[in-house]
């Protein structure tokens, strides 16, 4: 990096920021309160679902089906206790009945069917301890959430000779949406105090331990208003207030360690604080940038799945990250001009460093990451090789992943609509809950009945009820019991042998197997273009930050490599249901089938957050000297604590998310703890300086275009372009060499 000249005035965006600085903070202050009052209640119109893919049969099929026949998909199930009785008794026959009619009573109620109305065998406990009453509520994810909200505790409790529990598809849907907002404000509350200590550690400093809080703060009040907003057009999921949180904190965390660390750097120098934040704006400032773009572009792939869950996540990522990185470059800097030297104030690590200035002396800043460096490029192919192969080990669980659907089991085992769908499965053979559903639009009635008979001669049927419907009605529909579990994959590959029966007429599949292999293929179908724009923009990214065409490759595959963990971490531990107990989770033997995109995309992003805060480093020495093994060494004396401080502090807010009683939340927050962790310590620390160690000064190379393209386009940390033969030939007359002897990279 070409020195920064101290006379220079403070000109264009560091004007701007620092002219007025009391000034920025009051509106700061008023962006704040204005997000608090927007955002309120954002809570309330999050949905829980979002996990079926629109335009697909499944989708079409539940939709026709709930306007046609209510009463094919009931999403609300009272469960009748029969306290010992017998369900046909008098009294509990009266109860029931009398249960049933005023639910069917109830404007919100399209459908109900009872045990003893129908006397269907299907609708009552094998050991007789119950009856079921299932019914179907009208109206989106958000008014039966708001329905079932009002309903469950007037149902709720004992009614005479019966005690009735609440469970179906609403209830969990519901029960899950509140315990993930109690469980989110149980995160903050056991995170924030322990983040603080934390930073205060990283920082010395109590007054620059209170900045990233602060950056913090607005970037997750800011980003609530946003989502508010988007509700009132599209459907928002629950999970991304989740994300919100741990990434508002993660990334200010990150953004704010970076910017000070720079800022306490110039003012060491010597620097005025105006002039020091220039500087800072000028070089973190720009990695901050890069970094914030880089994890947009990760999260914003999200937006090709046609799944509202994912999308959602989308929303709330690239909003929290671009509000992160706002605060960071306006916010910040205005609080640093303002404070000046007073961001050392409060050091209570004071009495730790006068401790060792009594001892043998004090250890340069980063001296054992620089000394680790150096130890990892001396022996550069065994750690290359050891760290990888040990990272691939770690991922094998992963080969053998079974995706599936989120239902009760997510939540906790004492949950009641846990309780109450677990008696379902466990009491109620051949229940139509969870069956496969048929609808046929066009039929007559005898090509209707030799498609049913087709059906019933599948393998892994157990029987198929119906048609429901007529002629007169235009569409009927047929349920198909299938012998496995609602969404095993026996009754998955029975949904494939359905839609494979031919038809003289319009047929459409839906039921929890089918929304899932329709999930699957909308997932399968838009990975690759997802993955390109990760790949592509990342690369891109990357490329105009360093100049060459190896390092932004080597980001990208080291990037990957860091996730083997949290993939096979996930498998082994969700999946397989090890250390289920000590966790407090339900293992199903499958993973949700969006969880794994939405993990990469995040732990993606937050790795390059980590890279490009070594790369930048690296590289502004590297322009400085000509370098290259020293700079590798100068990178990572100079970001690797900051990286590793910023990894644990994020994985704290993660391990807090973690914590939540919700199934996919723990998978979600203990994997990309797990994941940053690894990054920090494995990828960062050993693989990074390893692998530049073996590309040495190739590292750097770019074809002659791309060169004329960066010299014009691209930036560096320090403002400026790489100077000439700085592409990975010989360095110009005057500039510094390697000091390895001759025949080494």
């Amino acid at each position: 990096m070409a020195a920064v000249n101290r006379a220079d005035p403070v000109g264009g965006w560091t004007r701007l920021v620092t002219a007025r600085p009391r000034v920025t903070l009051l509106l700061a202050l008023l962006f704040t309160a204005l997000a608090v009052v927007a955002g309120s209640g954002v809570g309330d119109r999050l949905s829980s679902g979002g996990f079926e893919a629109p335009g697909s049969q499944s989708s079409y099929a539940t939709k026709a089906l709930a306007e046609h026949f209510p009463g094919s998909q009931p999403n609300l199930v009272l469960l009748v206790g029969t306290r010992g009785a017998d369900p046909d008794s008098p009294a509990v026959a009266a109860e029931g009945r009398d249960l049933a009619r005023r639910l069917a009573a109830d404007p919100d109620v399209a459908a109900v069917t009872s045990y003893w109305d129908t006397r269907a065998p299907v609708l009552r406990a094998e050991d007789g301890s119950s009856a079921m009453i299932a019914a179907r509520l009208r109206g989106d994810d958000d008014a039966v959430a708001t329905e079932v909200k009002r309903l469950a505790p007037a149902y709720r409790g004992d009614h005479g000779p019966v005690r009735v529990t609440v469970g179906g598809q609403a209830e969990v849907l519901h029960e899950m949406q509140t315990t993930i907002q109690e469980d989110l404000v149980r995160a903050e509350v056991i995170a924030l105090p322990i983040t603080l200590v934390l930073l205060v550690m990283v920082f010395g400093s109590a007054v620059a331990a209170l900045l990233p809080l602060g950056i913090g703060v607005i970037a997750i009040l800011g980003t609530s208003a946003v989502l508010r907003g988007i509700t009132g057009f599209t459907d928002v999921s629950v999970f991304a207030e989740n994300l919100t949180t741990a990434l508002g904190l993660g990334l200010a965390i990150d953004y704010a360690l970076f910017i000070v660390r720079r800022f306490r750097e110039e003012l060491a120098t010597g620097a005025p604080p105006r002039t020091a934040v220039a500087a800072t704006l000028r070089t973190a400032g720009r990695t901050v940038l890069f970094s914030a773009l880089t994890v947009a572009a990760a999260l914003s792939a999200m937006l090709v799945f046609p799944q509202y869950f994912l999308r959602s996540f989308a929303y709330a990522g690239v909003a929290v990250v671009l509000l992160a990185a706002a605060a960071a470059l306006v916010v910040l800097p205005a609080a640093l001009v303002l404070l000046g030297d007073r961001v050392n104030a409060l050091d209570l690590r004071r009495l730790l460093r006068r401790r060792a200035r009594t001892g043998s002396g004090a250890a340069e800043p980063g001296a054992r990451y620089a000394a680790l460096a150096r130890l990892v490029m001396r022996r550069a192919p065994v750690f290359a090789v050891g760290a990888v192969a040990v990272l691939l080990l770690l991922g094998t669980p992963f080969l053998n992943v079974h995706f599936g659907t989120a239902d009760d089991r997510q939540l906790p085992a004492g949950a009641e609509s846990h309780v109450v769908q677990q008696h379902l499965r466990q009491d109620y053979t051949g229940s139509p809950v969870g069956a496969i559903t048929v609808l046929a639009e066009g039929a007559d009635p005898a090509a209707l009945a030799d498609y049913r008979s087709r059906i019933a001669a599948l393998p892994g049927v157990v029987r198929v009820d119906g048609p429901v419907g007529g002629k007169e009605a235009g569409a009927a529909y047929l349920t198909v019991v299938p012998e496995g579990a609602a969404v095993d994959a026996g009754t998955q590959a029975l949904v494939g042998g359905i839609r494979a029966v031919p038809a003289d007429f319009r047929a459409s599949v839906t039921g929890q197997a089918a929304v899932l292999v329709d999930s699957k293929h909308a997932i399968a179908q838009r990975l690759p273009w997802a993955a390109a724009i990760v790949g592509v923009v990342t690369l891109l990214l990357v490329f105009l930050l360093t100049g060459s065409v190896i390092v932004p490759v080597q980001a990208v595959l080291l990037n990957a490599l860091s996730l083997t963990a949290m993939f096979g971490a996930v498998v082994w531990v969700f999946q397989d249901g090890h250390l289920s107990g000590l966790l407090g989770f339900t293992a199903t033997g499958s993973i949700e089938t969006s969880l794994p995109v939405l993990m990469f995309c995040v732990a993606f992003g937050l790795s390059m957050d980590y890279g490009v805060f070594l790369l930048s480093r690296i590289k502004e020495e590297y322009d400085r000297t000509g370098d290259h093994q020293a700079s590798v060494v100068f990178g990572l004396r100079r970001t690797g604590g900051l990286i590793t401080a910023a990894a644990v502090i994020l994985a704290v807010v993660m391990v807090g998310i973690g914590m939540s009683r919700v199934t996919n939340t723990k998978m979600l927050g203990l994997g990309i703890a797990l994941a940053v962790l690894m990054d920090a310590m494995v990828i960062r620390t050993l693989l990074v300086p390893a692998v530049m160690r073996l590309t040495g000064r190739a590292t750097w190379w770019a074809p002659r275009p791309l060169r004329a393209f960066h010299a014009r386009f691209g930036i560096s940390e320090g403002g400026g372009v790489p100077r000439a033969g700085h592409e990975g030939g010989a360095p110009r007359s005057g500039e510094r060499r390697d000091p390895e002897p001759a025949g080494r990279n």
